[in-house]
């Protein structure tokens, strides 16, 4: 795992990270947290063999550490971190969550300028390619699209499903790391000059 990445993060610092969050939480929730932390250490494990490519990381490293004997609360977990398969014990969530909080987490990935930019643009074309959209701005590291709207063409219960959907077409068509808030902004100005 040393000599293996993901998205630019080592992998073995982040099945590190991903398991003391997962033994500190399920010690929070009155769970084992040893189970956890094994949980946690290992749920990354099916990146680290070149065999079976046709299996996705989770569903390899569930095979794998069945193969070695480890608990089925920890193959849950492993396997189902990315929801391929359901979730049966406790630790399964907690495993999760953890893996999300250590790969969104600022600065844990690194990504070339060149994706950094398409996926900033991605973004902000996304939202021009809806109806009553002026600008679009992917702002805070692409963590937030923010869009102006023509206040004469788009109303407040308008600018409400925009941001919904403009949210949801985002979901199925790019990939990101953590989440992407949507803020749809309408506003109207009067302007006078006294003289």
């Amino acid at each position: 795992m040393r000599f293996r990445s993901s998205y630019g993060q080592n992998l073995l610092q982040h099945s590190r990270e991903v398991a003391n969050m997962c033994a500190i939480m399920a010690a929070d929730f009155g769970i084992n947290p040893k189970v956890a932390k094994r949980a946690g250490l290992l749920h990354d494990i099916g990146k680290v063999p070149d065999e079976e490519p046709e299996l996705s990381h989770a569903l390899l490293g569930m095979k794998l550490a069945e193969k070695h004997g480890e608990s089925a609360a920890v193959c849950n977990a492993i396997g189902a971190h990315h929801d391929e398969i359901e979730m049966a014990y406790t630790i399964s969530p907690i495993v999760q969550a953890c893996d999300a909080i250590s790969g969104s987490r600022p600065g844990a990935r690194r990504e070339t300028m060149e994706i950094y930019l398409q996926r900033l643009k991605e973004l902000e074309d996304i939202a021009l390619g809806f109806p009553g959209v002026e600008k679009a701005y992917a702002i805070q590291a692409g963590r937030e699209l923010r869009i102006i709207v023509e206040s004469g063409k788009i109303n407040d219960k308008d600018a409400e499903d925009l941001s919904f959907k403009i949210s949801q077409k985002i979901q199925e068509e790019m990939q990101y790391p953590g989440q992407i808030k949507v803020t749809v902004i309408r506003e109207t100005r009067a302007v006078s000059y006294a003289k």
